[in-house]
C-alpha cells in the first residue's frame, strides 16, 4: 500500500505527505522544534490570534510547493521525482534555522549570523544523519543546482515562502488586507529560459500580492506596538547578556558564554518556551532595567512608542531620558535602555532583489514594473522609511 499521511491545516485544508523520507524529515526533533517557535514573534500582543508557529508555515509552504511543482509538470516542465522530493524537503527546511521568536531575536542570541546560515548548517547536519539523502535538497537550497527555477520557488520575490506567510499571517491575525490569490498565482506559474515567471493573465494577481505585502508590513509586521514589543525583547536579551543574568539551560549558555562555545545541538534545543520562562523569572531580578523590561512584556505594559516621518528630535529624546532616569532613579546612561530611537523601512517591490518577470503570449518578457499602466510605479518601488522613539510611560 502506498505511503500516505494527511495533516489538517486551518488555511488549506488537508495537506498530504506521500513520501517516507519527507515524513522522516518532518518527524525529526529539529523540525518538530518549529512547533515551539512563533511565526510572528510579538505580533500576538496586538493581534491575539497570531499565535501560529514556524511549523505551521513550513507545512503550508510545503503544500504550496507541491501544488506549484504539479502545475509546472502539467505544463510540460521537466521535473524528475528526485527533484520534486528535494524541492519539497528544501522548502520544509528553509526556516529551520530560526531561533526563539523568529526574526525578533535573530541577531541577539546568535550574533552576526542570519537564520539562513543556521538553516544551511542544520540541513547539512541532517544530511549526515540521513546518510546523504538530502544532498539534492542542499543543492537546490544553496542555488547551486542547474535548474534555477527550483531555487526561485524557495527564495525569490514570488516564492512559495512569501505566498504562504502572507496568506497564513493574514488568516491568523485577521487582517484582510493581506489576503492574496495564491491559488491563481500558482496556476499562472511557468518556466521560460530556465527562469521562474508568471503568465500575463496573472498581472493583476501579482499587483494585488505586492500591495498586500506592503499593507501587511505596515499594518502588522511593522505595526508600532509590535515593533516596540520586539525592541523590548531584544533589549531584554542584550541586558541579560550585559549583566550575565542567570537562567536555566539551554538558554543560560547563550546568555553567559561566548557564542563560539555554543554548539549547534544546543541551538536546536532552544525555543520560545526557554526565553519566556527566563523572562518570567527575570521579572523579579534585582537589576531594575531587566525587571522593568520583563514585566512590560509579561504583563503587556509596553513602552510608549511614536512614529515620525523625520529623525526624532534630540530635545524630545533628552526629555524622555530625564523623565525615565528620575522615575526609576537611574543614570542617564542606564535610562538609555528604556528610552531609545531607531528607524524602519519597507519597500513594495525592490528591483535590486529577485525580479518578477511576466511572460507574454508572443514570447516577450517584461518586469512587472514595466508592463503597460503598471500599478508598481517608481513611487511604489521606493523604500518607505519611518523613525521611532520608545520611552517609559
Amino acid at each position: 500500500m502506498p505511503f500516505r499521511k494527511i495533516i489538517n491545516d486551518p488555511v488549506y485544508g488537508f495537506i498530504t505527505i506521500d513520501d517516507e523520507l519527507i515524513y522522516a524529515v518532518i518527524s525529526h526533533p529539529y523540525f518538530q522544534r518549529l512547533r515551539r517557535i512563533s511565526q510572528m514573534a510579538m505580533a500576538s500582543l496586538v493581534y491575539p490570534g497570531a499565535v501560529h508557529s514556524r511549523l505551521h508555515h513550513a507545512l503550508g509552504a510545503y503544500h504550496l510547493m507541491s501544488n506549484a511543482l504539479s502545475e509546472l509538470k502539467n505544463k510540460g516542465i521537466e521535473i524528475t521525482a528526485a527533484e520534486e522530493q528535494a524541492a519539497k524537503i528544501a522548502i520544509l527546511l528553509h526556516d529551520i534555522g530560526h531561533g526563539p521568536f523568529s526574526h525578533a531575536l535573530e541577531h541577539e542570541l546568535v550574533e552576526s549570523m542570519h537564520h539562513e546560515d543556521l538553516s544551511l548548517m542544520i540541513i547539512q547536519e541532517l544530511n549526515k544523519q540521513f546518510d546523504g539523502k538530502l544532498g539534492l535538497a542542499l543543492e537546490i537550497f544553496t542555488d547551486s543546482y542547474h535548474k534555477k527555477f527550483l531555487f526561485q520557488l524557495i527564495s525569490g520575490q514570488l516564492d512559495v515562502d512569501r505566498l504562504d506567510y502572507l496568506t497564513r499571517d493574514s488568516f491568523f491575525s485577521g487582517v484582510n488586507e493581506g489576503v492574496i490569490g495564491y491559488d491563481r498565482i500558482i496556476k499562472m506559474l511557468t518556466v521560460h529560459n530556465g527562469e521562474l515567471m508568471v503568465e500575463e493573465k496573472s498581472i493583476y494577481s501579482i499587483e494585488k500580492f505586492l500591495v498586500a505585502r506592503r499593507l501587511m508590513y505596515w499594518q502588522v509586521y511593522l505595526h508600532k506596538t509590535v515593533l516596540c514589543a520586539e525592541q523590548m525583547l531584544k533589549r531584554i536579551i542584550k541586558r541579560a547578556k550585559y549583566i550575565k543574568a542567570a537562567t536555566q539551560q539551554p538558554l543560560h549558555n547563550f546568555i553567559t558564554k561566548p557564542i563560539q562555545t555554543v554548539t549547534l545541538e544546543e541551538f536546536c534545543s532552544l525555543d520560545d518556551y526557554d526565553v519566556t520562562a527566563a523572562i518570567k523569572g527575570w521579572c523579579h531580578h534585582e537589576d531594575k532595567i531587566l525587571s522593568t523590561l520583563c514585566n512590560g512584556i509579561i504583563n503587556r505594559q509596553l513602552l510608549k512608542v511614536q512614529y515620525f516621518g523625520n529623525p526624532v528630535d534630540e530635545v524630545l529624546v533628552q526629555e524622555k531620558l530625564a523623565k525615565a532616569a528620575t522615575k526609576l532613579n537611574l543614570s542617564n546612561e542606564e535610562a538609555g535602555w528604556l528610552v531609545f530611537t531607531g528607524e524602519v523601512a519597507s519597500s513594495t517591490y525592490n528591483l535590486e532583489d529577485e525580479h518578477i518577470h511576466i511572460l507574454f503570449k508572443d514570447g516577450t518578457v517584461k518586469d512587472i514594473s514595466e508592463v503597460d499602466n503598471a500599478l508598481i510605479n517608481q513611487n511604489l518601488m521606493g523604500k518607505v522609511k519611518k523613525y521611532y522613539i520608545c520611552y517609559l510611560r
